[in-house]
């Protein structure tokens, strides 16, 4: 479970450069959820937020939209994205083709754990 005082785990990412390139390694022996995520172009998730789990979020490609808080903008490709639980977030498709972003959650990973402030969908 994720705690309040958690740390942004972007200052625990590992780096290291090998002779064909090199690696960020994102989580080490953590409890942590990965997937990766497409939303479609004109489509957007639910304005949200998480009791028990932070997220790291890492753009993979262009044409996403990510609001955070009352912040809101276009991140770049491999732009990471901390969002600590109990922030307010959503991703939408502003591109011409479907997007991915990586997501990596910390903590006991719940999808009942999602509060929907706002739904195009209709889903509470």
């Amino acid at each position: 479970m994720a705690k309040k005082d958690k740390e942004d785990p972007r200052s625990s990412i590992y780096e290291e450069r090998r002779p064909w390139g090199g690696f960020r390694r994102y989580t080490h022996n953590q409890v942590s959820t990965v997937k990766i995520i497409t939303v479609n172009p004109g489509d957007i998730l639910s304005l949200q937020y998480h009791h028990h789990r932070d997220e790291l979020w890492v753009a993979l490609d262009s044409g996403l939209q990510v609001t955070l808080g009352n912040q809101v903008w276009k991140p770049k490709p491999y732009e990471e994205i901390f969002i600590p639980h109990g922030t307010t977030h959503r991703m939408a498709g502003v591109g011409d083709r479907p997007s991915r972003w990586l997501e990596i959650s910390f903590g006991e990973f719940d999808e009942d754990d999602i509060v929907r402030l706002e739904d195009h969908y209709g889903r509470k």
